[in-house]
């Protein structure tokens, strides 16, 4: 199995599966002499992890993160950088009775066909739980990007939207509204609906998608490059590469299409002696490239594939039947776009950290 290493110059490795002896990355590239903030990638790591809410898995991971390597006295030192998380809570044996089971929109068809085998014990590489490894390499990543700030929120659950909200008036506030939401959102009259319609959802033992709004603070200009290498290119490759995501647009996106270029276009205005754009349609790049203003992108997520009702699938002899997940027993989450506004700021880290090594 290939294709578990991401970026060029600034590289991650992850490796691990869901229900093994535990999660972890390899960083490649990380400069060296940079300060290592071991708690303050704890804190990132704690942002993801499972069991924090009622409308998340309640897996009870710890999650307490180890540097076998690449860090001598808080410093990188310009060799990997080896960061591990051991699995504590596994329960394997709830996955036996549906090991020859195709899960219905889960990879375990897909993973059979082309490897000849596959791990169901809690999805194997292709759970969620991977992604606490790309977690902890954004936190260093963000280390190497600042004073560049990136700055994730749930945008819709279901179809419930948040109000358009500028969130460049008060960051402050309005991350201290998300660190005190139950779901990650920034506008708390949608968070009460939300939080109404994932009740019930909890309820009747099924699940809801979601989508994630993403803002990259303070870019500067020149980040990424024409044709194959733009920024917004390596963005959508990145959140495309999260488990479950589906969609991706940035600026106004799928907007456009409906829009005329005397709307569309971002005028050029001069603002303190510098060269600026007006309004920002285009999410922050130009022709592959950031042009300095805010990089706004979203993301889309399915419902969670794992439901805790019966559905009518097939088994690995080719035979009809009824996937029957226990409801007493699920731990998958309601909607997996909450906790995925974590990765969706690792992974815009970890492209910003790549293409800033570049310029």
């Amino acid at each position: 199995m290939g294709s578990n290493t991401f970026g060029k110059l600034f590289q991650i490795t992850t490796f691990g599966e869901s229900h093994g002896k535990g999660i972890g990355v390899v960083i490649d590239g990380c400069p060296s002499n940079i300060t290592i903030d071991l708690s303050a990638i704890q804190a990132e790591v704690d942002f993801r992890r499972p069991g924090f809410s009622e409308h998340t898995t309640q897996r009870k991971e710890q999650d307490r993160l180890e540097i076998l390597s690449g860090v001598f006295k808080g410093r990188s030192t310009g060799a990997p950088i080896t960061l591990f998380i051991k699995n504590c809570d596994c329960d394997s044996s709830r996955y036996d009775k549906i090991k020859e089971v195709y899960r219905p929109s889960h990879a375990n068809y897909t993973y059979l066909e082309k490897y000849g085998i596959y791990d169901h014990r809690g999805g194997g590489r292709a759970s969620a739980r991977e992604t606490v490894a790309r977690v902890a390499a954004g936190a260093i990543a963000k280390q190497i990007i600042a004073p560049v700030e990136i700055f994730a929120y749930i945008k819709q659950i279901g179809a419930i939207k948040a109000e358009d909200i500028d969130i460049l008036s008060n960051q402050e506030q309005y991350r201290e509204i998300r660190t005190n939401s139950q779901i990650n959102c920034i506008d708390k009259k949608a968070e009460k609906k939300m939080l109404r319609l994932l009740k019930q959802i909890r309820e009747e033992g099924d699940s809801v998608g979601g989508v994630i709004e993403c803002v990259i603070l303070s870019p500067p200009v020149g980040l990424g490059d024409p044709i194959y290498e733009k920024f917004e290119a390596m963005l959508a490759s990145a959140m495309l590469s999260i488990p479950a995501s589906k969609g991706f647009e940035i600026g106004d996106g799928f907007g456009v299409a409906s829009m005329r270029g005397s709307e569309a276009n971002d005028t050029f205005v001069v603002k303190e002696h510098q060269v600026s754009c007006l309004t920002n349609h285009s999410g922050g790049i130009l022709g592959g490239i950031t042009n300095g203003k805010p990089i706004i992108f979203r993301v889309a997520f399915k419902p969670t594939a794992s439901i805790a009702r019966l559905q009518k699938t097939v088994n690995i002899n080719k035979e009809e039947t009824t996937l029957d997940l226990d409801k007493k027993l699920d731990r998958h989450d309601p909607c997996v776009a909450i906790r995925a506004v974590s990765v969706i700021e690792a992974m815009a880290a970890l492209v910003t950290a790549d293409k800033l090594l570049y310029k």
